[in-house]
């Protein structure tokens, strides 16, 4: 490892060396009392102002030793660090903070006068809630652990901070409160962190792949949020969360499946309503998934499944439709995940002329014309709108839904059973760092069906999920 040397000369030789780029500026200057100063930059990524006002300004009319300690003293900069490896010193340069070299002098300055480019701290577009904060987390990892910190004031939160990437060298915080959390699970999480060999890492989603016991499964084993509210009340029942530089989305372990059915406003709000809008979500959700299958199962294997009444109109609507029943409604869904996909993707001024174009103009036009028939396209429209009542699980629902149909069409309903039966097993033997997902309804725990489908009153939580292993069992204690 190389050091710096004290000639000024060569020093940002080496410095320049390191960091070729361009974009890698030298202010030179001196102090009134003879020493010669020169401060390297990143362009870009330097608050030239703050380093122009907080270090050049003070130092030219520095008149004292030529020693690390007593410039920085002389500073006052409310960040500055002394450092020796050249290769340390370029690797803060290229974050955006300044070296400053004085002549005479083995030791560099590193200033944090990094400029950040952030957006505003507003709610996120993804969980909106009428009810509760409305803060949510952006792509600057020092803001979003002020977020954390302002929520909770006490000595037991932790906050680590662990390097991910080989060139992007993002930061990732590691926060869980000391006492509460499983030891064992932040260590799991922080080896898991330092193992990550990869160029860079653009998003926390990335995380996830290194953090799943099991990185294929079709289930989710990380949970995810974007507003520290919630962020913050599963740190307090026990769960370690990650945040990612540059990443709105937060990431917490261990997860339970039960999480993406609870909303922040269910506690805003009294019991009766949250259960009534969980069921409400479970209903959809179950729904959405099965209705298309149902519907193809009894149309080519069980008639006696449908109504006579109901039998009788879907007759008279599928007449001379020339597609199969389930190839007609594999047709409509891949259009519907075609239009919801352009939908996304397309620029906001044109989203109302395409879901124009797609409601009415290929909807009716298609019905119509006799391709496909209503019943198909009714059923589809009110399957998608069930799916985004559990927006979270929307990826994982919407390959599942896929599967029931293609299993429907080619078994009928003795096939939704196997399938769903083989889902469950699925479900209950998947883990997220020792805890079921499936929890507490596989393994059943009853002390914490309180805050499942069913949500008891705030003086009843009065104990943390026991399915998550906290050290800390009771989070309320009563008068």
């Amino acid at each position: 490892m190389k050091y710096l040397t004290g000639n000024s000369a060569q020093d940002v030789a080496a410095l320049k060396k390191l960091c070729p780029a361009q974009d890698v500026l030298t202010f030179p200057f001196a102090a009134e009392g003879g020493i010669a100063f020169v401060a390297l930059y990143a362009d870009a990524v330097t608050d030239k102002e703050l380093l122009g006002s907080l270090v050049v300004r003070p130092l030219l009319h520095y008149t004292g030793e030529a020693d690390a300690q007593e410039i920085g003293k002389r500073l006052a900069f409310p960040e500055c660090k002394r450092e020796r490896a050249l290769n340390a010193l370029a690797a803060e340069l290229l974050s955006g903070n300044p070296v400053l070299l004085a002549e005479g002098v083995r030791e560099g300055l590193v200033l944090g006068a990094k400029k950040v480019f952030v957006r505003a701290v507003a709610e996120p577009p993804t969980d909106v809630a009428i009810k509760g904060p409305r803060e949510g987390f952006i792509e600057d990892v020092k803001v979003n652990t002020a977020l954390v910190r302002k929520r909770f004031k006490t000595e037991e939160l932790r906050i680590e901070m662990v390097e991910v990437g080989r060139r992007s060298k993002t930061s990732v915080a590691l926060c869980y409160l000391a006492g509460t959390a499983k030891e064992e699970v932040a260590r799991e999480v922080k080896a898991r962190l330092s193992a990550i060999d990869i160029d860079a890492l653009p998003d926390s989603s990335y995380l996830t792949h290194f953090l799943a016991e099991r990185p294929r499964s079709l289930l989710k084993q990380v949970g995810t949020t974007e507003k520290p509210d919630i962020f913050c009340a599963k740190l307090a029942e026990g769960r370690v969360g990650i945040l990612a530089d540059g990443s709105p989305i937060a990431l917490t372990v261990p997860y339970l499946i039960i999480e993406d059915f609870q909303s922040s406003e269910d506690y805003f709000v009294p019991s009766y309503r949250a259960t009534f809008t969980r069921i409400l979500r479970l209903v959809a959700l179950i729904v959405a998934i099965y209705l298309p299958a149902f519907y193809i199962a009894a149309q080519l294997f069980k008639l006696q499944l449908l109504p006579i009444k109901l039998l009788l109109t879907i007759a008279g609507s599928i007449r001379g439709i020339p597609l199969s029943p389930s190839l007609e409604m594999l047709v409509v869904l891949v259009t519907l995940e075609i239009l919801n996909e352009a939908s996304i993707r397309m620029p906001k001024y044109v989203g109302m002329a395409l879901s124009v174009v797609g409601a009415l103009v290929l909807g009716e036009t298609a019905v119509s014309a006799g391709f496909v028939s209503t019943p198909a396209i009714i059923i589809i429209a009110f399957s998608g709108i069930g799916l985004y009542a559990v927006p979270n699980l929307i990826e994982q629902t919407s390959v599942i839904r896929l599967a029931m149909l293609l299993v429907a069409g080619s078994v009928g309903t003795y096939g939704i059973i196997l399938a769903t039966a083989f889902l469950l097993f699925y479900l209950v033997t998947a883990e997220s760092f020792s805890s079921p997902i499936a929890a507490p309804f596989s393994p059943l725990v009853r002390s914490d069906l309180k805050d499942a489908f069913f949500k008891y009153d705030l003086r009843s939580l009065d104990c943390r999920p026991r399915a998550i292993g906290s050290k800390n069992k009771r989070r309320l204690r009563h008068e």
